[in-house]
């Protein structure tokens, strides 16, 4: 990660919060934890104590398909739960994703889900940013990345039945993803994110594609 500027103030640390009390409330699928905490103030001292609610959902990491050398992009499309009131209905089209266990490395998650999900396994990855989903509420934070690889013929259904997945890939043209993007198309964060960083870094990539990856 790189350094930040100098103009970018730095901010608290974990040593400003002192955790008082918490509660796991709910252990299921997910987790629902209460915590009762403290942290200091900006002006100094420590503020009072306070209850939050934190939805436990760890790590994750998110894999934005695409062929630099046909100008192509994977999407993946699976219904999801937390869009049951979206007007177009709780499918949803988004990059390929999956939750990391303890100790896993980011990358060797990538590569795995991108194998279950759209049945890939030949895969370069170029990183895009890591950033916590929703912080006031949930602890979670995903890793992005973009998997370079030859989308040509690959979309299909795959997922793993045991895990209730169903799931479609669409390889799409680039220009009509972006102009989606332009229009409002996706609805998850994820996608927007890889999306809006694709449009800045397309060329790029297509160059590297052409004139051979130099790997640091």
């Amino acid at each position: 990660m790189s350094k930040l500027s100098q103009a970018i103030p730095t901010p608290g640390a974990a040593e400003d919060v002192e955790i008082l009390d918490r509660t796991t409330r709910y252990q299921g699928f997910f987790t629902l934890d209460t915590l009762k905490v403290r942290h200091r103030l900006f002006d100094g001292g420590w503020s009072q104590p306070m209850t939050r609610e934190l939805f436990v959902r760890g790590a994750a990491v998110g894999v934005l398909l695409y062929d630099p050398d046909h100008r192509l992009v994977g999407l993946v499309e699976q219904f999801r739960v937390g869009a049951l009131a979206e007007p177009g209905g709780p499918w949803v089209l988004e990059v390929v994703a999956g939750m990391m266990k303890p100790d896993e490395d980011a990358a060797a998650v990538a590569r795995r889900e991108t194998q279950e999900e759209a049945g890939i396994d030949q895969l370069r990855l170029e990183p895009i940013c890591r950033y916590l989903v929703s912080p006031g509420g949930t602890d979670e934070v995903l890793t992005l990345f973009c998997g370079i690889t030859d989308l040509r013929g690959r979309a299909g259904c795959f997922g793993l039945a045991d895990e209730h997945e169903d799931i479609r890939l669409h390889v799409l043209p680039e220009a009509d993803v972006l102009a989606g993007l332009a229009a409002g198309a996706y609805n998850n964060a994820a996608t927007i994110v890889c999306l809006q960083w694709l449009a800045l870094n397309r060329d790029r990539l297509h160059d590297l594609a052409t004139h051979g990856w130099r790997d640091p």
